[in-house]
């Protein structure tokens, strides 16, 4: 994955369009928004991207969320590939989640904790996650049992599914963990993946089922880590 992390950097600091790097950041944050709620469609977030701007013609009004959310997803994988050369920790995710959520209506609300661990309980398609209070220990003890592996494809799949059962922030965690995914993937030597449209609902099966049946959620990866490395092979990686 050495050629890929310098083809990301040397693209993003050319500002190459049409690129692995573009695609990539284009591809990641429309499919990752858009599992969690946002109403971009892709080439608004395409136009996002390349433009800076929002300017959409001819279209309905977009909640102001949605277009922050989309800019700050592109920042966050910027600061993924800056901080490559550190093991991921607590500190790292919650970096993720402040530049992922900032400048959002939740993220001036005292109860929100931006960047920090949740204040309040919530859950994820009704099963309950970690108290507010067990969080930061919760946390802990993952990134004590991450450390301690040798890490594989497998390893940071279950760390995702570990990480999306404490669910640790009041909102963004689907999005952070999924950044964090790429991240150890590249870090590893691991070809990376995105889930997609076609992946979703298989994703969030293997979440819902990965304590009975881990593969369901391992061959989802597996498959969007396929599409990937076709995406690879067609910018001669």
């Amino acid at each position: 994955m050495n050629d890929l992390v310098k083809r990301l950097k040397q693209e993003r600091q050319a500002g190459v369009s049409g690129g692995i790097y573009h695609k990539t950041q284009v591809e990641m944050a429309y499919n990752s928004n858009r599992m969690e709620g946002s109403r971009l469609s892709h080439d608004q977030t395409l136009h996002i991207f390349d433009t800076r701007t929002i300017g959409f013609r001819d279209e309905d009004a977009l909640p102001v969320d949605d277009i922050i959310e989309t800019s700050n997803h592109f920042a966050a994988f910027n600061h993924l590939l800056d901080t490559l050369n550190e093991p991921l920790g607590n500190g790292l995710i919650k970096k993720l989640h402040h530049i992922l959520k900032s400048g959002t209506k939740a993220a001036s609300e005292e109860w929100f904790a931006l960047g920090e661990w949740k204040r309040l309980p919530n859950e994820v398609g009704g099963t309950q996650t970690s108290l507010p209070a067990d969080v930061e220990t919760d946390m802990d003890e993952l990134e004590r049992w991450y450390g301690s592996c040798n890490i594989t494809f497998e390893k940071i799949v279950e760390y995702h599914y570990r990480f999306e059962r404490i669910h640790p922030f009041a909102d963004g965690n689907g999005r952070v963990g999924r950044l964090v995914m790429f991240r150890e993937c590249l870090r590893n030597d691991i070809v990376p993946f995105i889930i997609d449209e076609r992946h979703k609902l298989y994703y969030y099966r293997g979440l819902r089922e990965f304590s009975q049946m881990p593969g369901y959620l391992t061959d989802t990866c597996l498959s969007a880590q396929d599409t990937y490395r076709a995406w690879m092979a067609s910018f001669d990686l």
